[in-house]
């Protein structure tokens, strides 16, 4: 599992964790080699570097220590006492009974998301990553979430300081977890009609926008990319089509996508729309997470792609 939390000093990618900020990544994927050159790899040439590509990838966000589906963009540090976050979800189940369930059910690569670095989060993260070993995350405790069981971390806020991209920053977190262990989320909204990736909880715009560039440049720095298209996260209104197309098209290492997945046919949409390159997560529309679309059938779908991978 990846692991990440939601704060501005930490991201990682472990599905347990939540969206953004920090999380980490469990059942680490079973994917092969990915060998294309980011800045100089040709379409063609990043298509046949990605070979797991279409899957589902199943997340565990948690909040206050509990497993929740929040409207991301609710999420702000004034919001601490609860009082204007959107809640869809709050489960009676631990972050360790849902790495269980997604371990028996064979899926891997998931995310664990903390939506917060408090004490109650990190434990119940720091459980799941144990149930099923595979976030506030950043270059002095990286290495902590790897050592409980984290495949991966997922980054966000600390590269991206005060809406401006620190290359050193994400330097020093690769030479701390290795560019093979490193997620970067690189979620965004729209603004002035290009895709400004967000932080900080997804309440401040950076002054970096995702496009072929960036994507290239990034993957120099990462195994992953982790984006959740904020304007529709949570909403359960649909996904953002325009956003998994430019990620299908233009990154030349492994991507997921998160956001408005709200039945079946969604996932297929993005099969299409990202080119077979784009793999998904999702997370309040799920039944285990009190939404209508059933977990097993979308389990059953990602078998389906699993059996399509050459």
């Amino acid at each position: 599992m990846k692991v990440g939390t939601f704060n501005a000093a930490f991201s990682s990618d472990v599905r347990t964790l939540h969206r953004r900020p920090s999380s980490s990544i469990f059942g680490a994927a079973n994917c092969k080699s990915f060998t294309a050159r980011p800045s100089m790899a040709s379409s063609f040439t990043r298509r046949l570097s990605i070979r797991c590509a279409v899957r589902f990838r199943p997340c565990i966000d948690i909040h206050k220590g509990k497993v929740k589906q929040i409207v991301g963009s609710t999420l702000s540090d004034l919001k601490d006492d609860g009082s204007v976050l959107v809640t869809n979800f709050v489960s009676d189940k631990s972050a360790a009974e849902y790495a269980k369930m997604y371990k028996e059910d064979g899926l891997t690569g998931g995310h664990v998301i903390m939506l917060g670095a408090d004490p109650l989060s990190r434990a119940a993260a720091i459980e799941a990553l144990h149930a099923y070993p595979g976030g506030g995350i950043n270059s002095e405790n990286s290495l902590n979430y790897i050592e409980e069981g984290a495949s991966h971390v997922i980054v966000t806020s600390y590269v991206f300081n005060n809406g401006q991209m620190d290359l050193e920053r994400l330097k020093d977190l690769v030479l701390v977890v290795g560019k093979e262990r490193l997620v970067l989320d690189l979620s965004c909204r729209k603004r002035d009609g290009r895709y400004a990736i967000v932080t900080d909880r997804w309440q401040k715009f950076s002054d970096v926008n995702l496009d072929e560039e960036i994507l290239n440049f990034l993957a120099n720095y990462a195994d992953e990319f982790l984006v959740h298209g904020v304007d529709v996260e949570g909403k359960k209104l649909g996904i953002d089509e325009e956003l998994v197309a430019l990620l299908g098209k233009y990154s030349p290492i492994p991507v997921t996508y998160a956001g408005g997945v709200t039945v079946m046919a969604d996932l297929e949409r993005i099969k299409v729309a990202g080119l077979g390159h784009v793999d998904v997560t999702v997370g309040s529309a799920l039944d285990v997470f009190g939404g209508n679309l059933s977990y097993k059938d979308v389990v059953a779908w990602h078998a389906q792609q699993e059996a399509l991978t050459v």
